[in-house]
């Protein structure tokens, strides 16, 4: 990827909290919506599917972070295998 078409880190730090509000958004909208069965189908399914993958993508980011962290200091490693 071309470094210059990164994503800033307060924007690229966010993206899963606005695909959590995002769904959430969808998911009240399909509610309002309710007389119009196949598009308040498609918010729902749609909103359930955004905040299941902000989540998702939340906490593989969380684990990743703390996974570097532990195997970036050698004495984690030697305090796990004398247990």
């Amino acid at each position: 990827m071309n470094p210059s078409r990164r994503l800033s880190q307060p924007l690229y730090e966010s993206l899963p909290w606005l695909y959590v509000l995002g769904g959430l958004v969808a998911l009240v909208a399909s509610y309002f919506v309710a007389f119009l069965h196949v598009v308040s189908l498609v918010l729902g399914l749609g909103g359930l599917a955004a905040v299941i993958g902000g989540a998702v993508i939340w906490l593989r980011r969380r684990d990743s972070r703390q996974l570097r962290a532990n195997y970036s200091d050698p004495d984690f490693l030697r305090e796990k295998t004398e247990d």
